[in-house]
């Protein structure tokens, strides 16, 4: 049973029998319902979109019905099996609504049916013994509402007959008039104030603050609709009760919690009297303080006194103050905290005397020049300054700027509120005067509060606020915000390997137990010291204020005394073991030792940080109540879902420790034991004797055991993905939601779950049969589905409920043959497209309606909601040129032959709805009668122009067809607003199936009822988009947005408008305006007139777009929640349907009986707000080709299983769409994201996190989803990631990291680990595992090919007779296991989508979908993209640089050139895979294994996978025009500025370091960069100097190692300076050729004419010098290794290494910022250094120039040679025939003759090509010769090619 009860108590009737095939909710009388039509008109019978048949009409008002598709016409549907009606003058009874939709049906048509004989069918209501014409709809509209929108022109509503519901029970029902704009406010229902008395108040507000008389239009507007919303569910009363309870006085109320975490309490209770504000003078002995001063306790209880008692009108007066404030508050309202101090003053001041008293006007402006410009001045001055009178970024990083956050904390404590001052210097009071102060600047708060609000302008900001946490770019935030991570491992890790590694502590070779105990109990001293480390970062990220000073300071001595206990004994063991002496003394201390380790070790796990020695958390005392208020109220989990995640983590690191200790551990053990004391014998080098190589064991088990960390970590991801995963499923089984419900369960009880679930019906049961309200419904949800072209006529017949004869002249309604096949299997057929769309929604509804699902409310009780839609440059509609043309020459295909193979079934519809349509409009427009019947019958030939573009005709109501059919098919904005707006429909729909008294109650004014449901869509259900860049749209784009507008005009859409500054030399003044579909189009402008027009204090746009564009069109939401969405994403109407049920789960359906201030503790308003509701998502861009499967797969793993489990266990966070904002929550502390520049770059999860922090819980709902549109291409996949990793880099850097690393409880702290920065930082040392693997393997070996390896049997046992030989079996075994554990952690990432596609779509699906990634090589792009991530994190916390990376959205069918991917990919992968490839090649060389495999794929993957998808990259012209783009992008950009060229490529990418100069000469080659600053020694210090010369130094050792053994009894002369000369060689040659190319072109140069085309010869020539001599260097080493490949590679590494090396340090010691033009550069070549605009710099220039060209000629020289190799590599597959077909099946998964076609070309075109082709494919076989030649040659011929060289000799 679905539901055992009666939730409601009124007699709903549930269903009881499970097992019925079939339930009959039949009428006891036949009804059936006809229509007229206009004379004027065809006879058109359609269904509408509540799955009835309608009569449609082309109206005036604006409609576009083009794109519209109707149901299937009688004749349609008749042949094919029951009939649906019996003539065409009948309409079947599937239902007994009928409106008509306003506005425009996306992707819809019009069809017409046969005329009947008179043109005219006669209309009749067979419900009723006579027949009513209805009368024909008016044109006039008598809505007139106050600040409202125009409603739609009757025209456009208009509507047909309604039927007529015949009932024994009077039906009361209590219709409010349409032009009442807020029916649920009005004089009827006793409401405490009128609506004319809200508006006096509003007025009067204005006038004494000076608001903006368009802001107060809004609020009035925006506060009456949300009255309207409440009151709609609760009395009057209480909806303006709970209003003020949840705005100021309630207990969750961010004001009410504000006032008393600031002490603001103290200061209204004593600064009235003594105004001494909040620095109160200490009590003396025997004063008393006032009673409600006490304590917290007694002022919160006085507090709800006054709330209690004070009257509607003030409430309603203190709410309207507050949304003015907030109306105008601009960029302040990302600052929740100060709006709350500026409310607080003004509503001192408005019950002064003062305010009472006066008489006149405040200008209006007033609010917003005096209190809110200043602050906005103030935070746009932090991040920006005026250069040339334009605003430009400054040079400043997050811990230099005050940001929004800074400025708000100002605001939480008492002492940050003392700090605003006032400018005006006064003499202060006596008692200043005693401390000796005679004049300072007087404060805010020395004033009395009444009178602090008039002093607003002249505060000095720029003295009150400071940094209140500094987010420094460093690495030790990982530190502190998740030291207790760090503690877990590395103490675990250290017990576990401390206690196996005996050799290592062995005191004179022998074991012993105290030392064991003791060595092993210095865990707790590791995390004592990582605590230490962790205490002393976080002194430098907040403010050294005394509270922070001390809670550190004493956590600090205790972490030291920690240190001493945990440390301290191993000495005395140490001693006392090494003397044989007190040995069971020892042994005590080692254990009593050990155990205080576990303590502290437990200590520092389990315990936050933050609530060691002065709890943040939970402590009592008042000084903590800020922190704990606005950081630390975290909603409490449920008791079941307390011990779930409990549980979760238990089982995750139960499993992990067995897991590590006896699979990694054990087998480390033996490595260790064989490592340790092994010391390499007859060994030496000339300058380190045998120092080097006797401890190269010892180089190499210290880096084992750093790889043996880093997989310790690693393995505990691997087993939260297993039993995160695993209870997901458990959960979604549990709720219901899995494919393997049975489906006959799912599809037969549908019916009976749509009545019970989604149907607010709750005593209609009576009067209507619950299946004829379900056949509405249903019938709607299928009609909605073929207008969209998802069903063809004979899927909707089967699938429709029908009207059938009953035998006896009655007639009833029959199940659709989809129900009834469920239960008779002898009923079989297709009913929809097989793994069609159809099919995947209807699925997912019918599962959905399985679960538990909250209780819908009726419509008209309903609160209203917001859709809110932040849009930029997002495509809003296709034009016909994007559908029917290729994108570019690299394209082979149009966008519409792509969208036809994709979605092949949806196109045939709409090809045959589209000449059905033509054919009646030619019958209509009439044909020749005398014409032959050949011409009467259409060819195929006619039907080809349909079939390839849609339409015959070019007529605008036919391209638009094809327009808007593959703008919803891709990801544009009109998508995304036409799936919206199924709201609309949908609540239309419900309100017409809930509410039959309505359509009685109209009778046949089929107008005025389609106006009421109109009414009441609009009064719930809103929709903004917010087009920032609306006022500066193109013409395309203009018309594209009118055409949105015009087809749905409800549709709002706010931008920003700029108007010039009044005075010349002032600022433009910048308005935030709101118009839709019903403003006025002004015939001057031809905009449309403003509804709202609202100045703001300046432009709004200060950090990354998004968030800013979204706040400044907040104001203009209405109603009680918001739904955030992205313009690339879409919704249905079944799932629209379920909005009440995704509304409840808020929990504010139910209304207390209880008031929030008469009952202060009642239980109703304890329990903490439902902040979010976050929603599924459904990729739609999933199929399209691998890349979209792969990117599509991880979101909506991500959003399904992952979101399932982690808001279970409360670590959901809020990640922007679709999911559901509680506005009231949200808007009261901060609104719906962050908005600093960089540091708030994913804008959305910091609301999420702020919301949480703050109280507000966060849930997941699983029965409702909306769809998704994600990148498609290889880049944009790589671009969004990107920008995602930069977010999570500045995220670890934000103080909400900070607070929840430490303070969460230890399950909480693990779930947000990690569920959000734990996979990141997962990937990061998944990159480090590999990286360290191949080292360590590089040094075994070197070990393994010098070293005789002790051999043994099969059994393990060791073989005698081997002599010298060295054991490192154990340590071979131990790498295979580590190969096995990095492979485990890469595949197990495949895991869970592979188990949500199996619960959700089936084992086939999921194993073939699973086959489909691997044959299409998704695991290539997996590791590819891990290191995108790994690079964009390091990248940010280095150097910063986070900014918004635009995403295309398009599909990803054109081909990309060689060399934009190369400069693309280059530094994130590409050289680190070369680096690591060359490695490999070492390891495969000298210690092969087939394991080495999967590394070579891994590494192939970091340099191939651009190229590896990219479309049509195997096409052997192409690669070839490739090869000769590759070589014209290296050789450019020296005589010229060129903005594509390898010069451009170099500059770029070393700016990071270096930044650019500021000053700007004009010279349009700097348009080219942007503004980077210089990065900061502390950035540059270790990323750049000292890592790479650490692995300098690694692999010179290594090399060293292998030189160090003698061959033929001779050592060899000096391996050390033979790599110096080898690796510093060819920079002193590159030197060498600079000084004389310089000379020559300082002489030669300026006396040329032709000065630029001498520059670039000039390079040409000493470019290919450095080839030269950097291939020569190579040769020279292979010869001097005596052609030994293994050691030529080894020695390769380590020149590599230190020339790299040697670069980064040249490059950041020495160079100076760039110029934004490459002046200086053409300069060196060319010689002609004046007229370069260098000014000053002419001088220095030369000098930066040529250490500039030192390392650009040997990095030139590499990339040559390395875009050579990959071209190389790339080759083979261009051999073999049809590769490209292949290799376009697996990128694009569509089959061979589905596929792309080739592109046409001109004669001219094809002879260019095959010119180019011919000339530099030679030229390519001839370079792949010479590279033969110098590789193969020395392997074949070793011997003929060695000569004797005394020089070489001695090196």
């Amino acid at each position: 049973m679905d539901h055992p009860d009666d939730p409601r108590g009124k007699g709903r009737r549930f269903y009881d029998n499970e097992f019925a095939e079939l339930i009959e909710f039949g009428r006891n009388r036949d009804q059936r319902v006809t229509y007229s039509s206009d004379s004027s008109n065809t006879a058109v019978k359609e269904y509408d979109p509540y799955g009835n048949f309608q009569y449609s009409r082309h109206t005036h008002s604006d409609r576009d019905v083009h794109g519209e598709r109707s149901a299937p016409s009688a004749k349609s549907l008749g042949p094919k099996g029951p009939p649906a009606f019996e003539s065409d003058a009948q309409a079947p009874i599937d239902g007994h609504y009928k409106p008509v939709e306003s506005g425009h049906n996306r992707d819809q048509r019009e069809t017409y049916s046969s005329l009947s004989d008179d043109g005219n069918p006669a209309v009749k209501d067979y419900d009723s013994n006579e027949s009513d014409e209805y009368p024909v709809p008016d044109t006039f509209s008598d809505r007139d509402v106050y600040a409202e929108r125009l409603p739609h022109s009757l025209e456009s509503l208009a509507l047909p007959g309604s039927p007529v519901f015949e009932s024994d029970v009077e039906i009361p029902f209590h219709y409010v008039p349409p032009h009442d704009a807020y029916p649920a406010w009005n004089a009827d229902r006793q409401i405490p104030l009128s609506r004319d008395e809200i508006e006096d108040i509003f007025l009067d507000l204005t006038q004494k603050f000076g608001f903006q008389c368009d802001s107060m239009r809004n609020m009035f507007d925006f506060l009456m609709q949300l009255l309207d919303s409440r009151a709609s569910r609760m009395a009057p009363d209480q909806a303006l009760l709970t209003l003020h309870a949840d705005y100021i006085g309630g207990h969750n109320a961010n004001y009410r919690k504000w006032y008393f975490a600031a002490r603001l309490d103290l200061d209204d209770a004593i600064g009235q009297t003594q105004n001494s504000g909040l620095d109160r003078p200490k009590p003396t002995k025997g004063s008393k303080r006032p009673s409600h001063e006490k304590s917290l306790a007694k002022a919160q209880e006085y507090w709800r006194q006054t709330m209690n008692n004070m009257s509607q009108y003030d409430r309603l007066r203190q709410i309207a103050l507050y949304l003015l404030c907030w109306g105008e508050a601009a960029q302040v309202r990302f600052m929740p905290e100060c709006l709350c101090f500026i409310f607080k003053c003004a509503d001192d001041y408005y019950r002064s005397p003062e305010c009472q008293n006066r008489m006149e006007s405040v200008p209006e402006g007033f609010y917003l020049r005096t209190v809110i410009k200043p602050l906005y001045r103030f935070v746009r001055d932090q991040g920006y300054e005026v250069v040339d009178r334009k605003f430009v970024r400054r040079e400043k990083d997050h811990q230099d700027i005050i940001g929004y956050d800074d400025v708000n904390q100002l605001f939480w404590y008492p002492e940050g509120i003392a700090r605003i001052v006032l400018n005006d210097k006064v003499r202060l009071l006596d008692r200043y005067l005693s401390l000796g102060l005679t004049y300072s600047q007087l404060r805010l708060i020395d004033l009395p509060p009444p009178q602090r609000f008039m002093k607003f302008d002249k505060i000095d900001w720029n003295r009150a606020f400071f940094k209140t946490y500094y987010e420094r770019r460093s690495f030790g935030h990982l530190l502190v915000n998740f030291n207790r991570i760090w503690v877990i491992h590395i103490s675990l890790f250290y017990f576990y390997t401390a206690y196996n590694s005996p050799t290592v502590y062995r005191v004179r070779g022998k074991d012993s137990t105290a030392m064991t105990w003791s060595v092993t109990a210095l865990g707790g001293a590791v995390a004592t010291i990582i605590m230490i480390l962790a205490t002393l970062a976080e002194f430098s990220y907040i403010p050294t204020t005394p509270n922070n000073t001390a809670h550190l300071t004493r956590r600090l001595l205790f972490l030291l005394f920690t240190l001493a206990l945990t440390g301290g004994p191993t000495i005395y063991v140490a001693i006392a073991t090494s003397n044989s002496s007190d040995g069971l003394l020892a042994l005590v201390l080692g254990i009593v030792q050990f155990s205080i380790s576990v303590v502290a070790v437990l200590l520092f796990a389990i315990v936050p940080s933050g609530r060691m020695f002065g709890d943040r958390v939970a402590g009592k005392s008042r000084k903590y109540l800020a922190s704990q208020t606005f950081t630390a109220s975290y909603p409490a989990l449920p008791r079941q879902n307390r011990i779930a995640s409990i549980a979760l983590w238990l089982l995750v690191f139960v499993c992990k420790g067995l897991e590590s200790y006896w699979f990694l551990t054990i087998s480390f053990r033996d490595s260790i034991r064989v490592m340790v004391g092994m010391k390499i014998q007859r060994c030496s080098d000339r300058f380190f004797g045998n120092a080097l190589c006797t401890n190269h064991a010892a180089f190499t088990l210290v880096i084992m055991y750093i790889l043996d960390l880093i997989i310790f970590f690693l393995d505990t991801f691997l087993w939260y993905i297993i039993w995160n995963t695993i209870f997901s499923i458990g959960r979604s089984f549990s709720l219901g939601l899995s494919i393997w419900t049975p489906w006959e369960d799912i599809y037969t009880k549908l019916p009976k779950r749509i009545y019970a679930k989604l149907l607010a019906a709750y005593d209609m049961e009576v009067k209507y049969k619950p299946k004829v309200l379900v056949s509405q419904f249903w019938n709607g949800i299928i009609i909605s589905m073929y207008r969209e072209h998802l069903l063809s006529i004979e899927h909707v017949q089967k699938l429709l409920y029908h009207q059938v004869d009953t035998g006896a002249g009655g007639r009833s309604l029959r199940a659709p043959p989809f129900f009834i096949s469920q239960g008779d299997k002898s009923l079989k057929g297709e009913f929809f497209p097989c793994g069609g769309e159809a099919e995947r929604r209807i699925s997912f509804f019918a599962r959905s309606l399985t679960t538990t699902i909250p209780e819908p409310i009726p419509i008209d009780a309903m609160p209203t909601f917001t859709v809110l839609t932040p849009h930029y440059s997002e495509k809003i509609l296709l034009s016909l040129r994007e559908v029917i043309r290729e994108e570019d020459r690299n394209t082979r295909v149009t966008l519409l032959e792509y969208l036809k193979q994709l979605h092949p079934t949806e196109w045939k519809n709409v090809v045959q709805d589209t000449k059905i349509l033509a054919d009646e409009g030619a019958m209509f427009n009439g044909i020749n009668p005398f014409a032959q019947e050949d011409e009467k019958l259409p060819s195929k030939v006619d039907d080809l122009p349909y079939d390839f573009i849609g339409f015959k005709s070019s007529s605008p109501e036919f391209t638009l067809r094809t327009r808007i059919w593959a703008s919803v098919r891709t990801q544009t904005l009109y998508r995304t607003v036409s799936g919206m707006m199924h709201y609309a429909k949908a609540i239309k729909l419900l309100y017409r199936v809930e509410n039959p008294e309505v359509v009685h109650l109209f009778g046949g004014n089929t107008d005025k009822l389609e106006r009421e449901l109109e009414r009441m869509a609009q009064r719930k259900f809103k929709v903004v988009v917010t087009m920032q860049r609306y006022s500066n749209f193109n013409k395309e784009e203009q018309e594209n947005a009118e055409f949105l507008i015009r087809a749905y005009p409800d549709v709002q859409i706010a931008y920003l408008h700029e108007e010039p500054p009044p005075k010349e030399g002032g600022e433009s003044r910048i308005f935030s305006v709101l118009i839709d579909g019903h403003s006025e189009i002004l015939p001057k402008t031809k905009r449309r007139k403003p509804k709202f027009k609202i100045e703001l204090p300046g432009n709004p746009i200060l950090g990354d777009g998004k968030s800013d564009n979204q706040n400044h069109a907040l104001i203009f939401y209405r109603g009680e929640y918001l739904q955030l969405i992205d313009a690339n994403q879409d919704n249905y109407l079944e799932e629209c349907l379920k909005i009440r049920n995704v509304l409840a789960e808020f929990e504010e359906y139910s209304v207390s009986s209880q008031s929030p201030y008469a009952q202060w503790g009642h239980r109703d308003f304890q329990t903490s707000p439902v902040a979010i509701v976050g929603a599924r998502e459904y990729i739609f861009s999933e199929n399209i080709g691998i890349l979209g499967d792969v990117a599509g797969g991880k979101e909506q793993t991500f959003g399904t299983l992952s979101a399932r489990s982690i808001a279970w266990i409360g670590g959901k966070l809020h990640y922007g769409h679709p999911d559901f904002l509680n506005a009231t929550f949200m808007m009261t502390r901060g609104g719906v994201s962050k908005a600093q520049k960089g540091l708030h770059l994913n804008e959305d999860i910091f609301a999420g996190m702020n919301a949480f922090s703050r109280g507000g819980r966060i849930k997941h709902t699983e029965y409702y989803q909306c769809g998704k549109g994600r990148d498609l291409g290889f880049g944009t996949i790589l671009n969004f990631q990107t920008k995602i990793g930069m977010g999570m880099g500045e995220q670890m850097l934000s103080r909400e990291y900070y607070y929840l690393g430490t303070q969460l409880p230890i399950d909480r702290f693990l779930t947000f680990y990690y569920g959000h920065p734990g996979f990141y930082i997962n990937n990061m040392l998944i990159t480090l595992s590999v990286q360290v693997f191949i080292v360590i393997m590089v040094f075994l070996g070197t070990l393994n090919s010098k070293l005789t390896i002790c051999e043994y049997t099969s059994p393990g046992r060791w073989n005698g007779g081997q002599p010298g030989c060295y054991n490192l079996v154990p340590v071979f075994q131990w790498i295979k296991r580590c190969i096995i554990s990095i492979f485990s952690l890469f595949m197990i990432s495949f895991l869970p989508p592979f188990i949500q596609e199996l619960a959700e779509r089936g084992t086939w699906r999921a194993v073939l979908r699973l086959v489909k990634q691997f044959g299409s090589l998704s695991p290539m792009f997996e590791v590819f993209s891990t290191q995108i991530y790994t690079h964009s994190i390091l990248s940010n916390l280095t150097f910063g640089g986070a900014r918004y990376i635009a995403t295309g959205r398009g599909f990803a069918t054109t081909r990309i050139y060689f060399t934009i991917l190369f400069s693309r990919f280059a530094g994130p992968s590409i050289y680190l895979g070369m680096r690591s490839s060359l490695m490999l090649l070492y390891v495969t060389l000298t210690l092969w294994t087939p394991y080495l495999i999967y590394f070579w794929i891994s590494i192939l993957s970091l340099c191939v996978s651009p190229f590896l998808f990219n479309p049509h990259q195997f096409i052997f012209s192409n690669f070839i025009i490739d090869y000769r783009e590759f070589l014209r992008w290296m050789a450019r950009g020296n005589s010229k500025s060129h903005v594509n060229s390898w010069t451009g490529y170099c500059r770029l990418s070393r700016t990071k370091l270096t930044g650019y100069k500021k000053k700007r000469l004009g010279i349009p080659s700097e348009k080219l960069s942007g503004d980077t600053p210089r990065a900061t020694w502390r950035a540059v210090l270790f990323s750049e100097i000292i890592f790479p010369t650490l692995m300098a130094v690694l692999f010179t050792i290594a090399y060293l190692f292998v030189k160090s053994f003698p061959v033929d009894g001779k050592l060899s002369p000096s391996p050390l300076i033979r790599i110096t000369v080898i690796a510093f060689g060819p920079i002193v040659w590159n030197a060498a050729i600079l000084v004389a190319q310089f000379l020559i072109s300082l002489f030669v140069g300026p006396t040329l004419p032709n000065n630029s085309r001498f520059g670039s010869s000039m390079a040409a020539i000493v470019h290919g010098l450095a080839v030269l001599g950097i291939v020569g260097a190579f040769e020279f080493l292979w010869f001097l290794e005596r052609w030994d490949a293994s050691h030529a590679v080894i020695g390769l590494i380590a020149v590599v290494s230190i020339q790299r090396a040697t670069h980064k340090v040249l490059i950041s010691a020495f160079l100076s910022r760039e110029f934004k033009h490459d002046e200086t550069n053409m300069a060196w070549w060319s010689g002609q250094w004046s007229g370069r605009g260098l000014g000053m710099h002419v001088m220095s220039q030369p000098v930066r120039e040529f250490v500039i060209k030192i390392v650009e000629l040997s990095l030139w020289s590499g990339d040559l040679l390395l875009g050579h190799f990959l071209l190389f590599t790339l080759t083979p597959p261009i051999l073999i025939p049809y590769f490209d077909r292949f290799h376009s099946t697996i990128l694009f998964w569509l089959r061979p003759s589905k596929q792309i076609r080739a592109p046409l070309y001109s004669p001219a075109q094809k002879r260019q090509r095959r010119r180019i082709v011919i000339k530099y494919g030679l030229i390519y076989i001839a370079v792949i010769a010479i590279f033969v030649a110098l590789i193969a040659l020395p392997i074949v011929l070793p011997e003929a090619l060695k000569f004797e060289c005394s020089l070489c000799d001695s090196l």
